[in-house]
């Protein structure tokens, strides 16, 4: 598992910014489907990490989101900026989990594929 805490932070430690500092996890089943649903968005600082999740819907969904996918690394192969109602989005080769994001939060951190990301507990 990426991470054994329940609310935690997450950094890029190739740019050295934060990409949230309250993400919560998900990692059974019945959590990793519902994720976002039902909600109006996601809190400042807060995002969502789907473990064993290659691939996300956003059906039922009220907003769109930033989905980072991540390999066994931390390492993020692939982004979806601001994902959109009613979409599935896959992340490809080598994925893993996906964090789900306020939308604008990858650009704003200056996040790519190939960085590199870690857990901390929440401060």
């Amino acid at each position: 598992m990426t991470t054994k805490l329940k609310v935690f932070s997450i950094r890029n430690t190739e740019r050295g910014t934060t990409l949230a500092t309250r993400a919560r996890l998900a990692s059974s089943h019945s959590s990793r489907f519902f994720g976002l649903m039902g909600r109006k968005g996601v809190e400042d600082g807060g995002g969502l990490l789907l473990t064993k999740s290659a691939s996300i819907h956003s059906f039922f969904m009220r907003f769109r989101f930033d989905a980072i996918f991540i390999d066994r690394e931390n390492r993020v192969v692939k982004i979806v900026p601001a994902m959109r109602q009613w979409w599935m989005a896959f992340g490809g080769r080598g994925a893993k989990d996906v964090i789900e994001l306020a939308a604008g939060v990858a650009e704003q951190t200056g996040t790519q594929p190939g960085d590199v990301l870690v857990f901390e507990e929440a401060s």
